[in-house]
C-alpha cells in the first residue's frame, strides 16, 4: 500500500486500481486522492481474490471522459503481426461493454495508423501467436493510452469480422496450426454495430432475470446476424453471466447500420424474461449516440425511460 501511495503521488491523481487477473470491471477502483487509497486498495484486493482466486493488483493513471477503443491484432509463430482495425466499446455500464461498433465514429486515418502501429509493436514485443486485442483509452485530444491486452477472442470480435470480411475464429485455428499470416493489416470496408442482449431488467437497475423463455423470435434479413445459444423453452440459469444473445448489423454507412439495428431490435421477441432490448432501442435514438459524440461516461447522463435528448426523426 505504501508503494501504491508513492506511485499515486508520482503519476498524479486520479489513478485506477485493477486486478491483474480481472475483467468485466471486477477488482477495479478509481482513487481520487491519497486519503482514499487504502480503503479502495483493500476493497479491490478482496473482490479480486473472491472473483478470480488471485488478489494481485496493478495501478495506472485514470483518464477522465475517455473513449474506449481497441485494436484487433493477429500474430504468428514466424514473427509476423498485423492489425485488423479498431472497435469502439465506449458504451458501458460498470466497465461492462454494452454496445460495440467498428469503425469508431471518433477515428481518423492518422489515429488508426498510430494505434495500429502501437498494437503491432506490443504483439511483436512478446512474439504473440494468435488473435488478440490491444485496448486503449483515447482522450478528447486523440492521445491514446495503453490499458490492457486480451489474449483471446472477445465477445465483440463479430463487428470486426463484418467490416473486414474475415472469420477470426478460423484465422485463430489456422495460426495455431502453424499456417503463417500475410502480415498485411486490414481496414474497414463496411460499418457494423453489436448490441449485447442481457437477461436483465433495465427498468429495475438492470437486475438479473433468470428464468424460462416461453416464446422466441429472432429477427433476420440482409445485414443482420444473431449469435446466441438460446431457444424457446430454454431456462436461463442464475449462476452465470447474463449475456444471452448478440445482435450484429452491418451496412455501407453508420446511419444505415443504426437503422437496421433499430428494425432488428424491434422485431426481436423474447418472452418469459426481461431483457435489455428496450434499453438498446433508446440508446440508438439518443442524439449523442447518433452523432457519435459519446464517451465511457455516456450512461451517467443518459436518462433511460425518458424521451429527453432523443434524436428527432
Amino acid at each position: 500500500i505504501s508503494e501504491a501511495k508513492k506511485m499515486g503521488k508520482s503519476i498524479g491523481y486520479p489513478v485506477i486500481i485493477k486486478a491483474t487477473s480481472g475483467g468485466g470491471g471486477k477488482g477495479m477502483r478509481v482513487v481520487w486522492s491519497e486519503k482514499e487509497m487504502e480503503l479502495n486498495w483493500d476493497s479491490a484486493k478482496n473482490e479480486s481474490k473472491a472473483s478470480f482466486g488471485d488478489d494481485g493488483l496493478y495501478m495506472e493513471k485514470f483518464i477522465e471522459d475517455p473513449r474506449h477503443i481497441e485494436i484487433q491484432i493477429a500474430g504468428d509463430q514466424y514473427g509476423k503481426a498485423c492489425h485488423l482495425s479498431e472497435r469502439d466499446c465506449s458504451i458501458q455500464r460498470r466497465h461492462q461493454k454494452l454496445i460495440e461498433e467498428a469503425p469508431s465514429p471518433f477515428m481518423t486515418k492518422k489515429l488508426r495508423e498510430q494505434m495500429g502501429k502501437a498494437a503491432i509493436k506490443a504483439a511483436k514485443s512478446i512474439s504473440y501467436e494468435s488473435v488478440g486485442t490491444v485496448e486503449f483509452l483515447v482522450d478528447k485530444n486523440k492521445n491514446f493510452y495503453f490499458m490492457e491486452m486480451n489474449t483471446r477472442i472477445q465477445v465483440e470480435h463479430t463487428v470486426t469480422e463484418e467490416i473486414i470480411l474475415h472469420d477470426l475464429i478460423k484465422e485463430q485455428i489456422k495460426i495455431a496450426a502453424g499456417i503463417p499470416i500475410s502480415g498485411k493489416s486490414y481496414y474497414p470496408q463496411m460499418h457494423s454495430i453489436e448490441c449485447r442482449i442481457n437477461a436483465e431488467d433495465p427498468y429495475n437497475d438492470f437486475r438479473p432475470c433468470p428464468g424460462k423463455i416461453t416464446n422466441l423470435y429472432f429477427p433476420g434479413g440482409h445485414g443482420i446476424r444473431i449469435d446466441s445459444h438460446i431457444y424457446s423453452g430454454y431456462t436461463i440459469p442464475p449462476y452465470y453471466d447474463s449475456l444471452i444473445a448478440k445482435i450484429i448489423t452491418v451496412a455501407q454507412t453508420r446511419e444505415e447500420a443504426i437503422s437496421t439495428m433499430e428494425r432488428a431490435l424491434g422485431e426481436f421477441v423474447i418472452e418469459g424474461i426481461k431483457t435489455t432490448i428496450p434499453f438498446h432501442l433508446e440508446v440508438l435514438k439518443s442524439e449523442s449516440f447518433r452523432k457519435g459524440v459519446f464517451t465511457t461516461k455516456f450512461l451517467e447522463t443518459f436518462d433511460f425511460g425518458k424521451t429527453e435528448g432523443m434524436a428527432k426523426d
